[in-house]
C-alpha cells in the first residue's frame, strides 16, 4: 500500500478535517464546508462554537465514532463516547487521548473562568506514526510542558485571546511543546504573524498559517 501521509485541512475557527490511515477525522465541526462523511468526530467542549449538532448530524454516519465530553453528548444524540483526561480509544488504527483544557486567568467574573477545568477537554490524536495535538479551548497550563516528551508532530494552538491565549502565550506553550509543527486557530482578528515570529525565531518548531479551506501535509 503506498504511503500517503497525513493531510491537515483548517475548516476555520477551531474546526480541522483530518485525512489519515483510511480515516476521515473531524476536529470541533463548526466552521467550513462539510462534504465528506467522518469516520471519527471530535469534540474539544459545549460551546456552541465547537459542540454544532447541525454539523455533527451532517457527516455522522451509522458507524462514526463520536468521541465528546459528557455535557455535549445531549446536544449530539446517539452513542457518544467521552474521555476524561489521560483516557484514550482506539479506532482503527487511531488513537484518540484526552488532555487538560482550561482558563487559569481568563474569567467571565472573579473566580468563574470561561472553561473550567472539567468542562472541556483537548485531544492527541495518533496516526500514521504521527501525534496531533488540538489544544481546545484553554490557557497555557502547567501540564501542557509534559506533552514535549511526547514529540508532537503538530499542534493545533489557540491564538485569540479573550476565551483562549493569545499570540504570545501560545507561542510560549508551542516553545514548551516543541512540536515539529504549529498552526495557530481560534485566531479572530489577530496577526498570526506574531505567533509565527515568536516560535520560529525561538525553536526549530515551523510555523504554518493557513487560510480558511487550505490543507498541509505531515
Amino acid at each position: 500500500m503506498n504511503h500517503v501521509g497525513v493531510t491537515v485541512k483548517w475548516l476555520g475557527h477551531a474546526s480541522f478535517q483530518i485525512v489519515a490511515e483510511g480515516k476521515n477525522i473531524y476536529i470541533d465541526p463548526y466552521e467550513g464546508e462539510y462534504i465528506d462523511k467522518a469516520d471519527i468526530i471530535l469534540v474539544t467542549h459545549s460551546h456552541f462554537d465547537h459542540c454544532d449538532a447541525s454539523k455533527i448530524g451532517k457527516i455522522r454516519k451509522g458507524d462514526t465514532a463520536v468521541i465528546a465530553p459528557a455535557d455535549c453528548a445531549s446536544k449530539i444524540g446517539g452513542e457518544v463516547r467521552s474521555l476524561k483526561p489521560g483516557e484514550k480509544v482506539t479506532v482503527g488504527n487511531v488513537v484518540v487521548e484526552a488532555f487538560p483544557a482550561y482558563n487559569i486567568k481568563r474569567f467571565r467574573s472573579p473566580g468563574n473562568p470561561f472553561h473550567p477545568k472539567g468542562l472541556g477537554v483537548g485531544y492527541l490524536i495518533t496516526l500514521d506514526g504521527k501525534t496531533i495535538y488540538h489544544a481546545g479551548d484553554t490557557d497555557f497550563i502547567p501540564e501542557m510542558r509534559m506533552l514535549k516528551e511526547r514529540k508532537i508532530s503538530l499542534a493545533l494552538l489557540p491564538t485569540g485571546g479573550t476565551y483562549t491565549t493569545d499570540n504570545a502565550e501560545a507561542a510560549d506553550a508551542a516553545l514548551a511543546i516543541s512540536p515539529q509543527v504549529a498552526i495557530p486557530m481560534h485566531r479572530w482578528d489577530t496577526n498570526p504573524d506574531e505567533f509565527k515570529n515568536k516560535v520560529e525565531n525561538s525553536s526549530t518548531t515551523k510555523v504554518v498559517l493557513l487560510k480558511q479551506g487550505e490543507k498541509y501535509k505531515l
